[in-house]
């Protein structure tokens, strides 16, 4: 099938979570012998193999001005015969799913952030003081224009979507290139004894780096010099949690890395902490929406897994079985998990194994594409059916 795949919003290649998705989405269904294009930013380096990358970001390099580019998205797929347009969902967009609707494709929706507003949001507030609602009803209006949503969960999506419209499908990770003997260039050094605990991710203050700074303080005052963490990323919360760390010895700060150096990174590490924290971010009352990319990419590099016990992460991580999860209100809990598997190898060798044969059998860039190819085949034939009838 002739596919359009429309993330104005990431660069790729990049080091966010969003740019290593449309990287792998594009890459794995031109794989399954689809005709890909991509219309994104073009960020350092070259596009990966495979689809064919077209650079196109929105006007003025801010996102909430993408719908200007919708003439060039329409013209562009008119121009590709696209059967399948997939656009990377956000409020201010819709230029993919106004392309679909104009060309007879079918618009696929891809949402990693609620579409409906959470209790007490900001946004809700202005959006109802206008009366006439039209931020909610432009995101109505995508959702409506979709032929299919494909999303990590269903509780972010207003309720009026069919139930058989909707894809619940996690992130994954590439279990070729993550595995526990990558190797290549560190942006650290590995101590010479003990265990080394990373975190990856884009330092909001939800992600909860802090919180393994934290965990290493109390281990520290304990006299646990036995593990040393290194914190991999960069964004909004890293002066803070930098802050925090003044003082306690074992904790190394490498800023962003190029995700094509992440295999080796992960591969040095022992253990593999997400210390998320859903209370620091309102939306998230809604439901644990984000797909962990760091949590599956941990599990590819064979490491166990250290997370809070919420909602999804213990359906993705089992506890005893791929790691150990803890309970996030209770205090001291990230440190004992910790030191458990400090005080077991046998325990962190059986959960890393566990936690790599998981993920390559349910969790990998492979899977994903394979249940999104089995997705449109299904909702093009439905079309069918139903122009038939």
């Amino acid at each position: 099938m002739r596919i359009l795949y429309v993330a104005l919003d990431q660069r790729v290649p990049g080091t966010t979570g969003g740019a290593v998705h449309v990287a792998a989405v594009a890459e794995g269904l031109a794989a399954l012998g689809h005709d890909v294009d991509v219309l994104t930013g073009a960020g350092v380096g070259p596009f990966p193999a495979g689809a064919r990358w077209h650079p196109l970001e929105p006007a003025f390099g801010l996102r909430y001005l993408r719908m200007l580019r919708a003439p060039e998205v329409q013209a562009f797929a008119v121009r590709v015969q696209a059967e399948i347009i997939i656009e990377r969902y956000y409020n201010f967009g819709g230029e993919g799913m106004q392309a679909a609707r104009a060309t007879g494709a079918l618009g696929v929706l891809e949402v990693n952030a609620p579409v409906v507003d959470y209790p007490g949001s900001a946004k809700g507030r202005l959006d109802r003081a206008l009366l006439v609602q039209p931020m909610r009803r432009w995101r109505d209006w995508q959702c409506r224009s979709a032929g299919l949503i494909v999303t990590p969960t269903a509780a972010i999506l207003p309720d009026f979507v069919p139930r058989d419209r909707i894809l619940e499908l996690e992130w994954g990770a590439d279990t070729d290139r993550f595995h526990p003997n990558a190797t290549g260039p560190l942006p650290f050094a590995r101590p010479a004894d003990g265990l080394v605990a990373v975190f990856a991710g884009a330092f909001r203050v939800w992600h909860g780096a802090i919180n393994l700074v934290r965990a290493v303080r109390s281990l520290r005052e304990r006299r646990r010099t036995d593990l040393t963490a290194v914190l991999i990323g960069d964004g909004p919360e890293l002066a803070r949690v930098r802050a925090e760390a003044s003082g306690v010895p074992g904790i190394t700060f490498t800023g962003a890395v190029p995700h094509d150096r992440m295999p080796a990174c992960l591969a040095a590490a022992d253990i593999g902490v997400a210390p998320f924290d859903l209370e620091a971010h309102p939306p998230m009352q809604l439901a644990f929406y984000w797909s962990p990319l760091k949590i599956f990419e941990y599990m590819a590099a064979g490491l166990p897994v250290v997370a809070p016990a919420i909602d999804r992460l213990s359906a993705i991580v089992r506890s005893g079985e791929q790691g150990l999860l803890y309970d996030s209100n209770a205090p001291g809990a990230l440190a004992a998990c910790l030191e458990r598997l400090l005080d077991d190898a046998s325990l962190r060798t059986r959960l890393g194994a566990c936690a790599r044969a998981r993920v390559i059998s349910e969790f990998s860039w492979t899977a994903h594409c394979q249940h999104l190819d089995r997705a449109f085949r299904r909702a093009v034939e439905a079309r069918t059916d139903s122009c038939v009838s």
